[in-house]
C-alpha cells in the first residue's frame, strides 16, 4: 500500500518541511498574496499572518501555511468591495 504514495505524500515527521515548499521572503509573500511589502509587515507585526522567524530578524513564510489566508483575505476584499 505504501509503496502506492507520491513522493509528496509520503509520512513525514512533525517540523520537517518538504524539499518542494522552501520558505517565502517577505517579497515572495507580497507577490504571492497581491499586497504591498508593508501590508505584509503591519501584518506580521499584528500577528496576523503565519510567519517563521528565522536568525532572530528574518521573516519566512511557508506557502502552505499562507494559502488559507490569501482565501480569508480575498474573501473579506470581496466582500468589502461590494458593500
Amino acid at each position: 500500500m505504501r509503496e502506492n504514495l507520491l513522493p509528496t505524500q509520503v509520512p513525514r515527521p512533525q517540523g520537517i518541511i518538504a524539499h518542494e515548499e522552501l520558505p517565502l521572503t517577505v517579497r515572495d509573500a507580497a507577490t504571492y498574496l497581491d499586497v504591498s511589502i508593508q501590508t505584509v509587515y503591519l501584518w506580521v507585526e499584528r500577528k496576523q499572518i503565519p510567519h517563521l522567524r528565522v536568525m532572530g530578524r528574518n521573516i519566512r513564510f511557508l506557502k502552505s501555511d499562507l494559502e488559507p489566508f490569501r482565501a480569508t483575505f480575498k474573501q473579506e476584499v470581496g466582500i468589502a468591495k461590494t458593500e
